[in-house]
């Protein structure tokens, strides 16, 4: 009788270290927040899934919510800490206590396991389990300095499109996978543009080292349409559409709200006819129009790594953008090209953010003499194309500054006039660049700014030019509908001719005076 039930614990100890699938569903345990601790009974979206795992080394996961995967990547680094020597397991989420959650799962499971199949522990707390096979599982949160510990056989990215500096993680992780180790990044959508984004496009396109698993809301067979209109009412149409849809597009906290930016780029992005420069970053959709008047707008990098210098020309008339620079010149010869595209675009406003380093590239301009420098009062008032060509020379006097300031105050304007533009469908984009960074430049704690580890000089740049152009447009029509009033006013005063009485008469006496009270008054002195 033992000797049968020895065979019995070798044949389903093989079975389990043979097959996961197996393992889970006859063997593990796991916490529901209704019923308690339940068998973990998958499905076979999640059975497919856990198979995927063993047989690719990367695994990308787009998946909707409440699927259970979390919970099956936790019963899948169980399988391999119990049966596997030396396995190093690591999850790293954008917080620790997410991150925690997983090896909690996994502590769970290996609670309820038959005593056969339960390896001893010389580890256990909140953020590890490690066994005395040398098996372990840690927590940690979004660090590049944890990404770089020891070689690991799988590292979990858990919420990975909401992981701070992820690119640099996965950077830093390469080495510590080199031996063979593999890895999971499983998320809902975050917006278009960051890491997992794009990981994710080169895996559904075959290219790249991940494995992509796609798991939207109806692979779960207790869902139905029904389900799906209640998530609406619960999460809010842009909420359900992140959190169930797997739709990269209508997901995240983006300022310009991503099926715009999508259909501006179908619309109207496309490859320059130019791109010039030292570094081949100035790109020419267009060139200059000599009926026109053009905007070049920009934004002075710092000249680190991590930020760029960039400007835009725009067509002032049909807020087209006709080309565009990305690049880290340095403030000198950035200055320098910046005073050379505006001479080329018939002398075009230019308008340099003059915060910190750009006050070095403002100088330049200054030095090189330049007649259509943008300046500005402390009250925003003097943003009109025509007083520009004075304001050099008046500038103590007028109270005004070269260059644009972004403060407290302007940047929400600046902001606010970005989003009217788009939400109107009423600018014309033509680069890629921008579009990109765009759906990452994203609302944080109600500021607009660049998702952690992305720019935002373009966005920027485009930003100030746009809220300049409108403005100064909108003094400029105010001033034409003050003057037609002026005149409409004037017809009405005696002694004044008007149009209407040169079409009327065509003799030598011409009525003149009120309405009322018309005169005949004789020309023929002007003779």
């Amino acid at each position: 009788m033992a000797e049968q039930l020895k065979e019995v614990i070798k044949s389903e100890y093989i079975k389990c270290a043979q097959d996961p699938v197996y393992f889970l569903k006859k063997y593990c345990m796991i916490q529901h927040p209704i019923k308690g601790k339940i068998p973990f009974t998958l499905y076979p979206f999640q059975e497919e899934t856990v198979n995927d795992f063993k047989d690719n080394r990367f695994n990308i996961i787009l998946k909707a919510r409440q699927l259970g995967i979390s919970t099956l990547t936790a019963g899948y680094s169980l399988w391999q800490m119990t049966f596997f020597q030396d396995k190093n397991i690591l999850v790293i989420a954008t917080k620790q206590d997410t991150a925690k959650n997983l090896v909690t799962k996994v502590r769970v499971m290996h609670a309820n396991l038959p005593s056969w199949l339960k390896q001893r522990c010389v580890e256990d707390n909140k953020l590890s389990l490690r066994y005395v096979n040398g098996s372990q599982i840690k927590a940690v949160a979004s660090s590049t300095e944890a990404a770089r510990s020891e070689a690991l056989s799988l590292l979990i990215l858990d919420e990975a499109a909401f992981i701070d500096k992820i690119d640099d993680i996965w950077t830093a992780s390469q080495q510590t996978l080199t031996t063979g180790g593999s890895c999971i990044a499983l998320s809902t959508p975050n917006g278009v543009g960051n890491w997992f984004h794009q990981t994710w496009v080169q895996a559904e396109e075959g290219r790249g080292m991940f494995n992509d698993i796609k798991l939207h809301w109806s692979v779960h067979p207790d869902r139905d349409e029904a389900w799906r209109v209640e998530q609406d009412e619960l999460l809010g149409l842009q909420g359900a559409a992140q959190e169930c849809d797997c739709d990269f597009i209508t997901s995240g906290t983006s300022v310009i709200d991503g099926t715009v930016l999508e259909n501006c780029r179908k619309a109207y992005c496309e490859e320059p006819i130019e791109k010039r420069g030292i570094d081949g970053n100035l790109w020419i959709w267009k060139p200059p129009n000599y009926t026109r008047d053009y905007i070049v707008c920009a934004d002075v990098g710092r000249g680190d790594s991590a930020d760029f210098s960039a400007f835009h020309v725009i067509d002032v008339e049909n807020v087209e953008q006709v080309a565009e620079y990305k690049g880290k010149l340095g403030t000198k010869d950035f200055g320098n090209m910046l005073v050379s595209i505006s001479t080329e675009y018939n002398d075009a406003l230019l308008i340099i953010e003059n915060n910190n380093i750009g006050w070095a590239t403002i100088q330049q301009v200054i030095d090189r003499d330049y007649p259509n420098l943008f300046y500005t009062s402390k009250d925003l008032k003097y943003i009109d194309i025509q007083h520009q060509m004075t304001n050099k020379y008046r500038a103590q006097e007028k109270n005004m500054v070269a260059g644009f300031t972004t403060t407290m105050k302007t940047r929400p304007l600046i902001i606010a006039k970005l989003e009217e533009f788009f939400r109107e469908e009423s600018v014309v984009v033509r680069s890629n660049r921008l579009i990109d960074e765009l759906f990452t430049f994203i609302y944080n704690n109600n500021k607009a700014e660049a998702m952690t580890g992305y720019n935002d000089d373009l966005v920027m740049s485009f930003a100030i030019g746009l809220w300049v152009r409108d403005t100064a447009l909108r003094l400029r029509t105010e001033g034409i509908e003050l003057t037609k009033k002026t005149l409409n006013r004037l017809q009405d005063i005696e002694g004044v001719y008007t149009d209407d009485d040169v079409k009327k008469n065509d003799s030598w006496d011409w009525e003149v005076g009120s309405k009322n009270n018309k005169q005949k008054e004789s020309l023929e002195w002007l003779l």
